[in-house]
């Protein structure tokens, strides 16, 4: 019975012991490298992870913008988020269009005189506009035609300028992809330095302007 007593009560002796270096608070030195590590596993986490957002983040394509606005003109700026240059563009194409329109219909009127005048489809004449009657009244073939030639040489300035609004939509929208890359903030500035020519051995000053890519703007964990 004393012998049971005994070992019990070594046995409990030895728990206790070993309960209480398991609660013992660990030193600053260990503290700290654990923190250490901690701080360095989640570093390196939220390194990986604004690298997989950055990755899986689309970047704006110049080819993109320069194809939608041969697609459709405007598309282009409006995926560049210049709204604003929309109705500009419209508005060019809108205005060759209607120059051409109003170019076409002269020159199928004046082309319908001429031609009766040339047949002597008398008939016909009164169903020809107003401002045209006095040609055929004094058979003045040569001028109706110079007229209708006139017309036509302009439906082909319409067309050449419409092509070039439409190609330049073309062209800002790439360009303004292009220039999504670099920094347009108040940071860019003229700055006028001094300067110093080794060739004539003068001073003088130098105009500087800085374009640079801009900073890339990370989101999330900032270490």
């Amino acid at each position: 019975m004393t012998t049971r007593l005994f070992l019990l009560l070594l046995g409990a002796i030895f728990f206790y012991q070993f309960s209480f270096a398991q609660k013992i608070p660990d030193s600053p030195a260990s503290t700290q490298t654990e923190k250490s590590k901690l701080t360095t596993k989640n570093d390196s986490l939220a390194a990986a992870d604004l690298l997989l957002k950055d990755s899986s983040k689309e970047k704006h394509s110049p080819r993109k913008a320069a194809l939608r606005s041969a697609i459709l003109p405007g598309w282009g700026q409006a995926y560049n988020k210049k709204y604003w240059k929309i109705p500009i563009v419209y508005g060019a194409l809108g205005v060759t269009a209607y120059a051409f329109n109003f170019n076409l219909t002269q020159y199928k009127r004046v082309a319908y005189a001429y031609r009766l005048l040339l047949t002597q489809d008398t008939a016909n004449y009164k169903f020809v506009d107003a401002d045209l009657q006095p040609f055929l009244k004094a058979n003045a073939s040569n001028d109706l035609r110079n007229y209708r030639n006139e017309y036509r040489k302009d439906i082909d300035y319409s067309v050449l300028i419409f092509m070039f609004f439409w190609a330049l939509n073309v062209v800002d929208a790439t360009v303004d992809a292009h220039l999504k890359g670099f920094d347009v903030t108040d940071d860019l500035s003229l700055k006028i330095k001094p300067g110093f020519n080794p060739g004539t051995n003068t001073t003088g000053l130098s105009f500087v302007f800085d374009i640079h890519k801009a900073k890339p703007k990370l989101s999330g964990f900032v270490p």
